[in-house]
């Protein structure tokens, strides 16, 4: 899950610990801080790049921890009208509102050439990768493994991004959470060198990679320092805040849920071309190590391939991927549930334990009652057609022929071989089953012509090797 911090305070540490929610947020920054006294447990397997024993974890029980924080937290009041103002982040809100406004003043001031749309693009995929395959499936997720300078590179560009952090969006960052974040263990970030660096140099990382060396490369490439402050500084970053920020609203509202519909997250290709990927939210938040977000070949997913790429270049190593077989059972999953509700609101036929049990002869009887119903055996079922033989489409000539018949074989393609809409609509006409299965018109025929043609009953005592002196000896030919 990705969900986004915005603190100029905030390092890498607190915006992946957040996204993973493996980490309560710090909300003043301290760059001799010792990261693991504030992130639980300081010795758990970590990543490459990392100083920890690797042999040492620690396990929580977090059901248990998360219940009694609960009980022990007291949450602050609600937020009113009158108690708005105190409530107010000030940090997150100066971000969010200064940058918009610096963004739409130098878009209005200052002429934009192409090498710094140019620029201006790259810059923003440099921040916003660092954020997506950085920040979110590295640090976050821990789906793949990096090198060190590609951990280095992540590091700058989502200094660039300045990421730390209308609720949902990015409203929560604007009051004071209700209740205290959490606690998780993020010890593999506080032990891994890229992030402590980063942690360390933070502050002054922001201005570096967000404005200053934005605004050099225009400035001393081709002389447009104000186009490489306002272009390739300021908007690159409130576009990567918003499209950040769309995972936490626009990802929970927008397409459909693929996997699984317990949670709110939704796949939307819309989605995926606003943040970089990110938009097969589903997906990521049922297989959250998966180092992609968009499964299929043709789903818009740039992290992911930029992750492809740099494993081909020998950055990155051990890809994680989920199992086809569990990936398809999500999906089958939510289609058999789709089926379920759709089921609810489609009539069905009875079977036979909700039908009355009728004899044959019983059968033929109110079929043959005058005035009565027009009753039509068709595979053991007795079915109702009074309001139908009129509309039927081989005229009712052919359906008033099997009244009080088995039309079984006849149905199945002895006069005409019925659709599959037919049968459904046949079997809403049922009115009762016949006892000890159906007669067969084609069998009964057969029977009677045997029996003629031998002159023995089929049923009777010779046929069963048993002496009977009331019916003579025949001699029954072989067949």
């Amino acid at each position: 899950m990705m969900s986004n911090s915005i603190s100029v305070s905030n390092p890498a540490t607190a915006h992946e610990s957040r996204q993973r929610q493996r980490k309560k947020p710090m909300y003043s920054y301290d760059p001799n801080s010792d990261l693991s006294e504030s992130e639980g447990s300081s010795d758990p397997k970590c990543q490459s790049g990392n100083t920890c024993d690797d042999n040492e974890r620690t396990d929580v029980d977090h059901d248990i921890y998360i219940q009694r924080s609960l009980r022990q937290e007291r949450p602050l009041p609600p937020i009113t009208w009158r108690n708005f103002y105190r409530e107010i982040n000030v940090v997150s809100t100066l971000a969010l509102t200064i940058i918009p406004l610096i963004t739409i003043y130098g878009a209005f001031t200052t002429p934009l050439c192409r090498l710094t749309l140019a620029w201006s693009i790259i810059y923003y995929y440099f921040t916003g990768l660092s954020i997506t395959a950085g920040y979110h499936r590295l640090w976050s997720h821990r789906s793949y493994n990096a090198s060190l300078p590609l951990q280095y590179f992540f590091a700058l560009g989502g200094s660039g991004a300045v990421q730390g952090s209308i609720q949902c969006h990015m409203g929560w960052m604007i009051v004071k959470p209700r209740r205290k974040p959490g606690a998780a263990d993020v010890s593999d970030l506080a032990c891994n060198q890229v992030v402590r660096w980063q942690h360390r140099w933070y502050l002054p990382l922001i201005d570096l990679m967000g404005f200053i060396f934005a605004t050099l490369v225009t400035g001393l490439g081709w002389g447009d320092w104000r186009g490489g402050f306002f272009y390739a500084g300021a908007a690159p970053l409130l576009f990567i805040h918003h499209i950040t920020f769309c995972v936490n609203s626009l990802a929970h509202w927008l397409g459909e849920a693929s996997f699984d519909d317990k949670h709110t997250p939704r796949d939307h290709i819309i989605t995926a071309f606003l943040t970089i990927g990110e938009g097969y939210y589903n997906f990521h938040h049922e297989f959250p190590q998966d180092f992609r977000n968009g499964i299929r070949w043709y789903q818009f997913d740039p992290t992911k391939w930029f992750i492809i790429l740099t494993a081909f270049l020998g950055f990155a190593s051990e890809l994680k991927t989920f199992p086809d077989n569990e990936v398809r059972k999500g999906q089958y999953n939510m289609k058999l549930k789709e089926l379920k509700r759709d089921f609810k609101d489609v009539k069905w036929p009875k079977d036979s334990n909700d039908l009355p049990i009728l004899s044959w002869d019983k059968y033929v009887e109110e079929a043959n009652r005058e005035g009565g119903r027009k009753l039509i055996v068709v595979g053991g079922f007795i079915h109702d057609v009074t309001k139908f033989i009129n509309e039927h489409p081989g005229g009712q000539a052919i359906i008033g022929m099997q009244l009080g018949k088995d039309a079984t074989t006849a149905f199945h393609g002895g006069v005409y071989d019925h659709s599959n809409a037919a049968h459904n609509l046949l079997a809403m006409y049922r009115v009762g089953a016949i006892e000890g299965g159906y007669e067969v018109e084609h069998l009964e025929k057969k029977i009677g012509i045997f029996q003629k043609e031998h002159e023995i009953p089929i049923c009777g005592p010779n046929s069963l090797g048993m002496p009977n002196t009331d019916i003579p000896d025949v001699g029954v030919k072989s067949i």
